[in-house]
């Protein structure tokens, strides 16, 4: 891959081995995998392959300088030998809206914040004979991150996180976040010839993100991004990805999708999200509300069932995949554990099934009977979870 540019997608703690996965698939360069967040190179078809392609990934940014910064000076020399005037047009702001620092001499965020954002106004505006950016308008948003005396400075180029796909026309009482629900799936190993059902679905973001999967259909085919407004943007690249993701879209697999959730809003919702992505796969602005064609061929493979006939409706062995209610999301911890026990209940009506969990409470196995085959610390937005999975239950 020639004129390759360094870049670092970030994710939930514990999904980077998912978006490292995805970043390979995307045949792009993976250098290295860190604390909720992997290095990339990619030229600049693979940013927006990146931007609009990855599932479990939060954001993708471009990082403008790397180096040592043991001292507050080296931060300063080294923001200031960036090539910003290559990245961040004359007529936009820069704003440093995050800094992380861990295992360094330099530990003072705000101080940080501080140098990188002075040394790169003085960049841009010796090279644009300014005296001041603008404050007012678009923004170029710029991310720190210092780890063990290495700062890497980073320009975001998603704008809004890639969480925010498009079909969501509203979510439930406690929606799991999208590139959480991606993440799981794809650390689940589910495949589409396998049956998926997910017994708490809510506003269905698990089940649209599987469907979304099994279809090929891109996460961010739907939206913009803050690349747009940088000088890395090319529109022509742009749109050569967009119509490739586009042309891999086939609505009519057979996909063996179903949940159930007690919250018959929620239902309703999970529905009207479903319908929207079609509207999004063809390039249209998503309806709001349901919208169904009789006389459309790619027929909705999603279905909402009675948990009790959930089983009936599948024939071979499949996956469970879900996100139980639990108390710092629903506000009662002794609920969720008693909905834990009752679960116990699957492994009669799922036997053989394998089962994939994400909740944030650490003694699930305990209330729902049985050892889990593996565990990993995921993050589902602020909120610290475990991902539970079951090999046979």
């Amino acid at each position: 891959m020639k004129n390759t540019l360094p870049a670092v997608a970030l994710c939930a703690v514990g999904a980077e081995k998912a978006v490292s996965n995805e970043l390979r698939k995307l045949n792009l360069k993976v250098e290295e995998s860190l604390y909720g967040r992997v290095r990339f190179h990619a030229d600049t078809a693979g940013l927006y392959q990146a931007l609009i392609g990855l599932r479990a990934a939060d954001r993708v940014l471009l990082e403008a300088a790397r180096f040592n910064a043991a001292g507050f000076d080296a931060l300063f020399d080294g923001t200031l030998g960036a090539q910003w005037e290559q990245i961040v047009p004359k007529g936009i702001g820069l704003k440093v809206v995050k800094v992380r620092s861990n295992r360094s001499q330099l530990k003072a965020e705000t101080s940080i914040q501080a140098v990188v954002h002075k040394a790169a106004v003085q960049r841009l505006c010796g090279k644009y004979k300014m005296n001041r950016l603008p404050e007012d308008g678009k923004t170029a948003e710029v991310r720190v991150y210092v780890e063990k005396d290495t700062a890497s400075i980073l320009v975001d180029l998603s704008g809004e996180p890639l969480f925010k796909r498009g079909y969501r026309s509203e979510g439930g009482s406690a929606p799991l976040r999208e590139t959480t629900a991606a993440s799981i799936i794809l650390l689940s190993g589910w495949k589409r010839k396998f049956p998926l059902y997910d017994p708490f679905c809510g506003s269905g973001t698990i089940l649209i993100e599987a469907l979304m999967y099994a279809w090929d259909m891109a996460p961010g085919l739907g939206r913009r991004f803050a690349i747009e407004d940088l000088l890395v943007a090319d529109s022509k690249a742009e749109r050569s990805v967009r119509d490739e993701f586009r042309s891999k879209i086939d609505f009519s697999r057979l996909v063996r999708i179903a949940g159930s959730d007690e919250d018959t809003r929620s239902v309703s919702i999970a529905g009207s999200n479903v319908e929207r992505l079609r509207d999004i796969a063809e390039g249209r602005e998503p309806q709001r509300g349901i919208r169904v064609s009789k006389s459309s061929t790619a027929a909705i493979s999603m279905k909402t069932l009675p948990m009790k006939e959930a089983r009936s409706a599948f024939t071979d062995q499949g996956f469970l995949i879900t996100n139980p209610p639990y108390g710092k999301r629903l506000g009662d911890q002794s609920q969720s554990e008693q909905i834990y026990r009752e679960m116990g209940g699957l492994a009669e009506r799922f036997a053989g099934w394998k089962l994939a969990v994400i909740t944030d409470h650490s003694g699930f196995e305990s209330f729902f009977g049985k050892k889990a085959d593996s565990c990993r610390e995921i993050s589902n937005g602020s909120i610290p979870s475990y991902f539970y999975q079951y090999d046979v239950i």
